[in-house]
C-alpha cells in the first residue's frame, strides 16, 4: 500500500490536509495536528509519503495519537517512509510522534528531510523502538537530511537492530532518541557514552539518545 499525506499550515489560517492510504490527520487545535492511524501500515512493501510545510509567519505543532508499529509483510519484511519538512521564513514546526516500533522480523527505512529558509525555527523528534517484548531481531534504518537554504545544516544517518553493521555482544542498542532543533545555541553535551547533544556549525543542534529501551 501507498499512503501519502499532506499537511499545509498558513498563516491567519486553519492547516490544510489531504490524506490517501494508511494515514490520515485531524486538527486538534488552531495550530495542531495529529496524525492517525486508518490502517495497519507501515507493513513489508508499504511506502509512506509525508510531506508538511509551514509558510512565513505560520505555526504548526503535529502529534500522533498511538504508536507507528512496523511489521513485515507476506512477500517482503521491509517498508519505507519518506518524511519531507519545509518551513518558510517567520515559519515555526514543532514535531513530535509517538514512537515507531518495529516489530520482530520487521525492517523499516526512513529518510527524512527538512528544508529551512532563514529565519525558519524547528524542533524534529525521532523516537524509535526495535522489538516489541520479547523481540530482538527487527530491524530500523534512518537518514536525515537538512538545510537552510543552499547551506547544509546536517547529514546524519543511523542504523538499530540485528542487521546492523555496529551491532554485536557488546553494543547492540535496539531504542533510539533523536531531536533536531533551529536554531538553538545550546552548547555541546555528553551523557554517559550513549547521549550527546551535538551543536551545529550552520546553528542549531541534534540530540542523540540510543539505549535498549525508550525512556517512558
Amino acid at each position: 500500500m501507498r499512503t501519502e499525506l499532506r499537511i499545509d499550515a498558513v498563516a491567519g489560517a486553519l492547516p490544510r490536509i489531504h490524506a490517501v492510504g494508511g494515514l490520515a490527520a485531524r486538527r486538534t487545535g488552531l495550530d495542531t495536528v495529529h496524525v492517525i492511524g486508518t490502517a495497519a501500515t507501515p507493513l513489508g512493501g508499504d511506502e509512506l509519503d509525508i510531506r508538511i510545510a509551514v509558510g512565513a509567519g505560520a505555526r504548526l505543532l503535529v502529534r500522533s495519537v498511538a504508536a507507528t508499529i512496523a511489521l513485515p509483510g507476506r512477500q517482503t519484511r521491509k517498508s519505507f517512509a519518506h518524511w519531507h519538512f519545509e518551513v518558510a521564513a517567520g515559519g515555526e514546526l514543532d514535531f513530535d510522534p509517538e514512537p515507531t516500533v518495529v516489530a520482530g522480523g520487521a525492517e523499516h527505512e526512513t529518510l527524512t528531510t527538512v528544508c529551512l529558509e532563514p529565519g525558519a525555527r524547528l524542533r524534529l523528534r525521532e523516537r524509535v523502538q526495535v522489538g516489541r517484548t520479547g523481540e530482538d531481531h527487527g530491524y530500523w534504518s534512518g537518514e536525515l537530511n537538512a538545510d537552510i537554504g543552499d547551506l547544509p545544516l546536517l547529514r546524519h544517518r543511523l542504523d538499530l537492530g540485528a542487521d546492523a553493521l555496529t551491532d554485536d555482544a557488546l553494543s547492540g542498542p535496539r531504542a533510539l532518541e533523536s531531536i533536531l532543533t533551529y536554531p538553538d545555541a545550546a552548547r555541546a553535551e555528553t551523557t554517559g557514552l550513549d547521549a550527546a547533544l551535538l551543536p551545529l556549525a550552520a546553528g542549531g543542534t541534534l540530540f542523540t539518545r540510543t539505549a535498549n529501551l525508550l525512556r517512558v
